[in-house]
């Protein structure tokens, strides 16, 4: 019998024609090279690593990943070069196909850093944020000195709503290198903890790294505003502006201060310059509130021709109907009275022992106040509650969620577009709570950002002088809307302990002022499409 023929290899003088002009930088002539060699000796595993080399070299990376794919079938078992293949592939935007290729990479060799990171930013990319923190931390453990791997973990856990972790990390990453980016990524998570002074300090490290950073400026502005200090948060949004007078977000909240100071035509300037987030629908609020009526129904009927499903432009566009006895035809939410769904979270009711660990945390969670204007003798938690590492306002969420879902099980068979474009993920805006005293009440409002909105009860005054005392109250007029009539139809609703009130963000609410010296506790929400 014949032993079988043994496919000759190329000797290291053979290649090196090809690895002269790999380091001299002559791609093109190794290329070629390589090529012509390939002919010769096709099962050469060494060539198509070079020819994939040469062409990767010159962005031909399609051709690339093809040599280096065949050099694989030769021998699979080389890390590398299926961590090569998968940072072509995510230069050619093919970002499954990178991650099956870093993923054997580190199966091959979990000590290969630089791939355990690159599966890292790819995961990232397709959103899978938990993937991608393992893989960060994987990268990390290698090498504790990975700065950019413990930025990216710091962002992806932040991504998840673990704020306290991701703001561990931070630190541990300006341990290694002081950098403004990543000063700023921790003014946010502290925003979102309710660390209003962290933050700010934070996002002052920031600008002593980067004296122009625009988008700090805006940021601190918005937490000065929450602290209540108007003056110099307009004074950062204007400084932002200095530094970059495109910048949408600080048009935007430039504009929203003014509009919540009652400077509507300042307030629509910026809207205008901004092109930001919900701009159009408060522009034409601060037409309508002006009593510019003519602009604003030209406006409306623009906007509703190409937007279906914006809660702010129904409040508008119904409250518009109503003042003036015309038809709505905006399908978003035409009656939302009837979208009102009172129930309970039978957790919360009775001898509770998470509503009494509730009210602790509430009591003695690190959370700084949230100054608004429209709320009277009370206290606003200032932050995103439910993403709080708290484990019972955590577990709170999860409830609210189930809630959510009766919510929407409830409304199923409705034909508008707020129940068939219902948000398929229960991820929250904001989540806050809201302590009253005495005389305590919430004048009435809409939130313009919200989807579906809410509220749940942890304490309530007893001793009323009416029923209606503390109770919330809904309405399709509020806010000082122009008003040309007195029928726009309200509703009163006076939960107790352990319920929860649930409505279309686009409704107005408010909290009915009561009497007694006693504590009136709730935690309220947003839900809006992520």
């Amino acid at each position: 019998m014949k032993r079988p023929t043994q496919m000759r290899q190329p000797t290291q003088l053979e290649i090196q024609p090809i690895l002269e002009a790999l380091n001299t930088g002559n791609l093109e002539l190794a290329e070629s090279t390589a090529k012509k060699m390939l002919k010769q000796f096709p099962n050469a595993f060494v060539i198509h690593n070079l020819y994939g080399n040469a062409l990767a070299g010159q962005n031909k990376f399609k051709d690339a990943v093809t040599a280096f794919r065949k050099a694989l079938t030769i021998d699979p078992s080389v890390a590398e070069l299926h961590f090569n293949v998968g940072i072509l592939l995510t230069n050619l935007n093919r970002t499954e196909e990178a991650i099956s290729s870093y993923k054997k990479a580190v199966n091959l060799k979990p000590s290969l850093t630089d791939a355990q990171y690159n599966l890292g930013t790819a995961l990232q990319a397709q959103g899978k944020f938990e993937q991608a923190a393992t893989s960060y931390q994987k990268a990390v453990e290698l090498e504790p000195g990975f700065f950019e791997a413990l930025v990216n973990w710091g962002v992806v856990l932040q991504e998840q709503s673990k704020l306290a972790e991701a703001i561990e990390i931070y630190e541990r990453a300006l341990t290694i290198q002081q950098d403004a980016k990543v000063y700023f990524n921790m003014g946010t998570a502290l925003k979102n903890e309710g660390r209003l002074g962290d933050a700010v300090e934070s996002y002052n490290n920031a600008l002593e790294l980067k004296p122009d950073y625009a988008e700090v400026y805006s940021n601190m502005g918005e937490v000065l505003r929450d602290q209540g200090r108007y003056e110099e948060s307009v004074a950062l949004y204007k400084k932002a502006l200095e530094c970059d007078a495109t910048l949408p977000v600080a048009n935007y909240s430039l504009a929203v201060y003014l509009y919540d100071s009652g400077d509507l035509e300042g307030a629509l300037e910026h809207f205008q310059k901004s092109q930001f987030a919900d701009w159009q629908e408060r522009s034409l609020y601060c037409l309508y509130k002006t009593s510019r009526f003519d602009e604003f129904k030209q406006g409306l009927d623009a906007l509703k021709a190409k937007n279906h499903n914006s809660p702010f432009l129904a409040t508008l566009t119904g409250h518009y109907a109503e003042n003036f006895g015309t038809e709505n035809n905006y399908n978003f939410c035409p009656n939302p009275m009837d979208f009102v769904f009172h129930t309970e979270i039978p957790e919360l009711k009775g001898e509770s022992s998470l509503r009494e660990q509730l009210l602790k945390d509430i009591r003695d969670a690190h959370v700084e106040e949230k100054m608004q204007g429209r709320l009277v003798n009370g206290v606003q938690s200032s932050g995103n509650l439910f993403k709080r590492s708290e484990e019972s306002f955590r577990q709170l969420g999860e409830l609210v969620k189930q809630a959510i879902q009766r919510y929407k099980n409830n409304f199923a068979d409705e034909n508008c577009i707020y129940v068939k474009d219902f948000p398929k993920d229960f991820e929250f805006a904001s989540s806050w709570f809201v302590k009253m005293e005495q005389g305590g009440h919430l004048n009435s409002h809409i939130h313009e950002e919200g989807w579906v909105s809410g509220a749940l009860y942890l304490s309530l005054p007893t001793d009323k002088k009416h029923e209606h005392e503390g109770s919330i109250e809904v309405s399709t007029h509020g806010d000082d809307y122009p008003q040309k009539h007195d029928n726009f139809p309200a509703k009163a609703i006076a939960p107790t302990v352990g319920d929860i009130v649930m409505f279309p963000s686009c409704l107005f609410h408010r909290t009915i002022p009561f009497t007694s010296d006693e504590e009136r506790i709730c935690v309220a929400f947003d839900l809006k499409p992520m």
